[in-house]
């Protein structure tokens, strides 16, 4: 709970000014097996966007089923690319740290409008 109440309290303090294109990222990730549950991860990111790309990071709250939760870093960056009127391109990479080996991602897709 402490680390929970140091988190907040620090990125409130980093998103006090108001910068075109600064925005604070709250969100829970939780990860499951089937029905067994394993793990939530919030994250709370303080980032930039601008015309078709963002960069965000800052400490996230690691809680393990049945065990202590960890703070780590993590960050993405991302963008979309516009290639017709109707069809756009996008991707994103993301890390966070870990007591022994580092996570890494990536995402990429096509979005289709109609």
């Amino acid at each position: 709970m402490r680390t929970l109440i140091a988190t907040v309290g620090v990125l409130l303090g980093l998103s006090t000014p108001a910068l075109a294109g600064t925005y604070l990222n709250v969100e829970a990730n939780s990860g499951y097996t089937g029905s067994d549950y394993q793990s939530t991860v919030i994250d709370n990111h303080v980032g930039y966007e601008g015309n078709n790309w963002y960069i965000q990071g800052g400490p996230s709250i690691v809680m393990e089923d049945a065990g202590d939760s960890d703070l780590e870093l993590s960050g993405k960056a991302g963008g979309s690319l516009s290639l017709s009127e109707k069809v756009s391109l996008y991707g994103e990479v993301s890390f966070m740290t870990g007591d022994e080996d580092n996570n890494y991602g990536t995402k990429a897709g096509l979005k289709f409008n109609f």
